[in-house]
């Protein structure tokens, strides 16, 4: 069990195949951090409580932006595997 992280890591296929799962959850986490960051700003600008805290929601926006960067990383490792691979079927 220890060594199944180092098998998924050298799968290339795997990690190509996953490659438009973690760019949809990139950009689901980047949408729902920008949906928190507005409900912060408009709390703030009406001077109201929209459920939280403006401050409760700027940190929501970053923590959900945040939670994005490991799938923007997922999904470019398998962009760079996939131009690799094209790269060496073009010089052959």
């Amino acid at each position: 069990m220890g060594e199944s992280w180092k098998e998924s890591w050298n799968n290339r296929e795997k990690i190509l195949a996953a490659g438009g799962g973690w760019m949809v959850m990139a950009h689901i986490s980047v949408f729902v951090g920008i949906a928190f960051l507005l409900l912060g700003v408009i709390g703030d600008a009406i001077n109201a409580t929209l459920g939280l805290e403006p401050t409760s929601w700027l940190l929501l926006a970053i923590f959900a932006m945040l939670f994005g960067i490991p799938a923007f990383i997922g999904w470019h490792s398998a962009i760079h595997l996939d131009a690799k691979e094209a790269k060496s079927k073009k010089e052959e």
